[in-house]
């Protein structure tokens, strides 16, 4: 079967920086891929290449079977994508602008720019200039979605989107998967990537870092306990257990993060008088956010 996104050692240095760093992904026809990362850490910069909007450095890529560089006339047509830096002709309006890309793509069927517009309560109208950000995204995701592409490639699409419009474009990318086509999502918001991906890389300093289903990341994630003894314990009673990291001490009451399984940790905790247990599901967020304040920390180490 043909991937709809196929990169082999993928990598852009610019100088001595290195914006993405040895990029190895594949990801599968009819998926909604999350491309997860905090601000600079490369996404943009791998669209870019896998539009053939930038020369690698090294490494290579294919989208639906074709060299992201040799074939990319042809793959643009096949291809809708939203920049994350989306600039439209100020003086137009929305519907000068759809006009324009159906002509370019040769679009003659107008029903489905008709349903999108509808649907986003698109502003199409007035000239760009009159827009406010929100609304021009708008314009821009009916100009990605009109002529049903095979592969969306999306760069902070809800960027000015109210959570109302957010959610209609969640159901948008769930109706393009079944249709089994594919989307490419990049995103610094974890909450937009987890609820509509199928699965998701995270993407620091130009590596990728995580791949996985957003239910494996979970699996991986830390579960938090909070335990009320009778009496004070010992911290280090739990903390000698694999997986197990002691994040608050409060009298007899101690709060865990455990990653892995919790049966030797409720072992260790029944042995010791417990009066109360309260468990949380793992956090998901904490994960994603640890990448973060990584790449946070290492650049105050760097400017200092």
């Amino acid at each position: 079967m043909t991937l709809a996104i196929e990169t082999f050692g993928l990598s852009k240095r610019y100088g001595n920086t290195t914006a993405v760093d040895n990029l190895d992904l594949r990801i599968e026809p009819g998926e909604v891929f999350g491309f997860l990362g905090p601000n600079g850490a490369g996404k943009s910069t791998t669209i870019r290449m896998l539009l053939a909007l930038h020369r690698p450095t090294k490494g290579r890529a294919t989208l639906l079977g074709l060299d992201a560089a040799a074939d990319s006339v042809e793959i643009h047509r096949r291809v809708g994508y939203l920049p994350g830096d989306l600039e439209l002709f100020p003086r137009l309006t929305g519907r000068q602008h759809i006009a324009w890309f159906q002509q370019s793509r040769g679009v003659s069927d107008a029903s489905l720019a008709s349903q999108l517009i509808e649907r986003f309560q698109v502003v199409v109208d007035r000239p760009v200039r009159e827009l406010s950000k929100g609304n021009r995204q708008k314009i821009g995701l009916v100009l990605a979605f009109l002529h049903k592409p095979e592969l969306l490639v999306l760069d902070e699409p809800t960027s000015g989107l109210d959570p109302l419009m957010q959610h209609e474009f969640g159901s948008l990318l769930r109706e393009t998967a079944a249709d089994g086509r594919t989307v490419f999502l990049s995103s610094h918001e974890l909450d937009e990537v987890q609820r509509v991906t199928d699965r998701i890389g995270i993407i620091r300093d130009g590596k990728l870092v995580a791949e996985d289903t957003v239910d494996g990341l979970r699996r991986a994630a830390p579960q938090k306990l909070e335990v009320r003894f009778r009496r004070p314990v010992s911290p280090a009673d739990l903390e000698a257990l694999a997986g197990v990291t002691v994040t608050g001490t409060d009298g007899a009451r101690l709060t865990l993060d455990v990653t892995g399984e919790i049966g030797p940790v409720l072992k260790v905790i029944a042995d010791r008088d417990p009066v109360d247990l309260v468990a949380r599901p793992a956090d998901l967020d904490e994960l994603f956010l640890s990448f973060y304040r990584d790449t946070a920390r290492q650049e105050v180490s760097h400017a200092g």
